[in-house]
């Protein structure tokens, strides 16, 4: 059964966007009285059936609704430097969300290469992602923020940030306690700056490793979003 997105509920209806009822009609083909399923990036997983098709704006009638669906039993805040190759850093949005994150910041530090990202690509990024995992929940993704500005505002239970500085870091998986709100921070190609680690001290953030290896940013990010996700199942 084919899988969309669109957060328009009107009454005991469903609209696509102009996307989706793109793909629905001209892609896939498909007609009135197809049964398709259909998530609202906020938990809950429709099955419906076209009741018109239109390029622009398909309509499904709701046959039964599951709230809550696949909903995680923790909560993953990703603040991460993206990387000068956009692809790598698309690539990190689409695993992270099959995977499953709640919440992701791009961070601007001192030694970012890349200072500019387009909100609307990574949305879709997110949204293709979602759909193709069977997912009904779109993580967040916020504005790309500095990093003083981001970590004297964050909040969350267990925050740390991951760094390749020498010194005693535990793993991640030594200090994790499951099932609360976590916020990782992912730093740049270039590390974030000593001064950028001193601040996150001083504002509660604790230090911790992802293992021995020398991680690109990316893969710092996915491996960050497994540990949690493993330290669940």
């Amino acid at each position: 059964m084919h899988f969309f997105y669109s957060s328009v509920v009107q009454h005991n209806e469903i609209v696509l966007g102009e996307a989706e009822s793109n793909h629905a009609s001209k892609v896939l083909r498909l007609n009135q009285g197809s049964l398709v399923q259909v998530v609202d990036g906020s938990g809950t997983l429709y099955r419906g059936e076209i009741l018109v098709v239109h390029p622009r704006k398909c309509r499904i009638k709701i046959l039964n609704a599951i709230h809550g669906y696949g909903k995680l039993p923790y909560n993953l805040h990703v603040a991460i430097a993206p990387t000068k190759s956009m692809d790598r850093f698309e690539w990190f949005l689409e695993k992270a969300t099959e995977i499953g994150i709640h919440e992701i910041t791009p961070l601007l530090c001192d030694h970012s290469e890349r200072k500019v990202v387009k909100p609307d690509r990574m949305e879709k990024i997110l949204v293709a992602a979602m759909k193709q995992s069977g997912k009904a929940y779109l993580p967040k993704i916020h504005p790309l923020t500095p990093f003083d500005a981001f970590i004297r505002n964050a909040g969350a239970d267990q925050p740390f940030i991951a760094h390749c500085y020498p010194g005693e870091k535990p793993h991640i998986n030594t200090v994790l306690t499951p099932k609360g709100s976590c916020l990782i921070l992912i730093g740049p190609e270039g590390d974030f700056s000593q001064e950028e680690v001193k601040t996150a001290k001083s504002q509660g953030f604790r230090e911790i490793s992802l293992g021995e290896s020398r991680l690109r940013t990316e893969t710092a990010g996915i491996v960050a979003c497994m540990v949690v996700h493993l330290l669940h199942v």
